[in-house]
């Protein structure tokens, strides 16, 4: 079988498996289930778009950790993870979406055999991978063992970047920065918003050398609804033709190996009116605020105020919080769901600690996003894209 291809080297690997294993014994735990795919890539390496199906990366607290899932994924999982076949671990096919028989129930069994079905077992309860059955399954074959809640043990290992995922993270701000001038160039009136997200994943996609990275697939696809859809945060694209006298945010990520850099601009067409050049204004303002925060040893929250405040002034009311973390992803999210940019998160922020800084405002009929990427740094944040930071306006 040919040698695996990882992204980092064994020695970050196994890091994160030291980080991961301490706060298992700081919770009491003595075997770990991860079904998030973020996860499972970080522990491991794996790389696959196979989580539709059931799978997980489980996690003892010594020995190499254990990939499971469909058998004809296993050979995938032998090209991306570090570990030896035998580690690998398979499930026929008869059990994929089944009415009979559940994928959790032959995992029970393999843990049994292999002496692992004891203990206290921590699995991620509430994920998008991880269903009510697939607990029920666990629980009824795995009799000598407590299953116990561990969502979010592994994404909080992930907060502070290593200096490899920090190049990653940096070259999808290239590519991010990419798309938007592709979009600069291609919008107007008349173009139909199906042929402008074609040209954004070209730009997306190919290979830079430049950069030295071809683009990876984003876990949200490209989000840019105008005028009236626009006071909707996740609306896509239709194959509507752009009209002069909108405004249409772009929010849009480069990603390189899994890790993304999200960025968002907002396109007028035709003379902006007064709303979106307050907006921008306040917008602008509120970020260099809060971007003064965003520094070790400061919290979560003494960003979200800094921004919040400037809003207030502006008598602009955004009752959502205004970031997260992000690092590597698979859909549907590119959040890393611990932190948030927000008040009463005083999470103490370290050097390092990655944040999509989510100004976005989605007003009764209308919507305008500036955003930036950015890293943790001792005497401030380092932007990971390089994009001007100004509303685009275009005739």
């Amino acid at each position: 079988m040919p040698q695996a291809k990882l992204n980092f080297s064994r020695a970050e690997f196994e890091r994160r498996l030291i980080k991961t294993r301490q706060e298992m014994q700081q919770r009491g735990l003595d075997l770990l289930i991860v079904s998030d795919p973020s996860n499972m890539n970080w522990l491991t390496g794996y790389d696959g778009w196979s989580f539709y199906v059931h799978q997980c990366v489980i996690l003892p607290l010594e020995g190499a950790p254990i990939w499971y899932g469909r058998g004809q994924d296993a050979k995938g999982a032998l090209r991306t993870c570090f570990m030896e076949p035998s580690d690998i671990i398979g499930y026929p096919d008869h059990y994929v979406q089944s009415p009979e028989r559940h994928p959790m129930s032959y995992l029970a069994a393999q843990l049994t055999d292999r002496g692992l079905a004891k203990g206290r077992i921590g699995v991620e309860m509430d994920n998008y991978w991880f269903s009510a059955a697939a607990y029920m399954a666990l629980h009824a074959n795995l009799p000598n063992a407590q299953l116990t809640d561990a969502t979010g043990l592994v994404n909080w290992q992930r907060a502070v970047k290593s200096e490899a995922e920090l190049a990653l993270m940096r070259q999808a701000g290239q590519i991010v920065g990419r798309m938007h001038e592709r979009i600069v160039e291609k919008v107007e009136p008349g173009i139909r918003k199906c042929d402008l997200v074609a040209d954004i994943y070209d730009a997306a996609l190919r290979y830079d050398p430049a950069i030295g990275a071809g683009g990876d697939y984003p876990a949200l696809v490209p989000l840019l609804p105008s005028g009236a859809d626009a006071s909707a945060p996740h609306l896509t694209w239709d194959d509507a033709p752009m009209q002069s006298g909108e405004g249409t945010f772009f929010e849009i990520a480069g990603v390189v190996k899994r890790y993304h850099c999200p960025l968002s601009r907002t396109v007028f067409l035709g003379k902006p009116t007064q709303r979106f050049l307050d907006a921008e204004q306040a917008v602008l303002e509120g970020m260099e605020a809060g971007l003064e925060k965003a520094r070790v040893g400061n919290t979560c929250e003494d960003i979200a105020r800094a921004f919040f405040d400037v809003l207030q002034k502006y008598g602009i009311t955004k009752d959502n919080r205004t970031g997260y973390p992000i690092g590597v992803s698979y859909p549907p999210d590119w959040g890393e769901r611990t932190m948030s940019l927000r008040a009463g998160d005083t999470t103490v922020l370290q050097e390092n600690m990655t944040f999509h800084f989510m100004t976005g405002l989605w007003m009764d009929d209308w919507g305008f996003e500036i955003t930036e990427s950015i890293r943790i740094g001792d005497t401030g944040p380092e932007c990971l894209a390089n994009v001007p930071r100004k509303m685009v306006v275009k005739d």
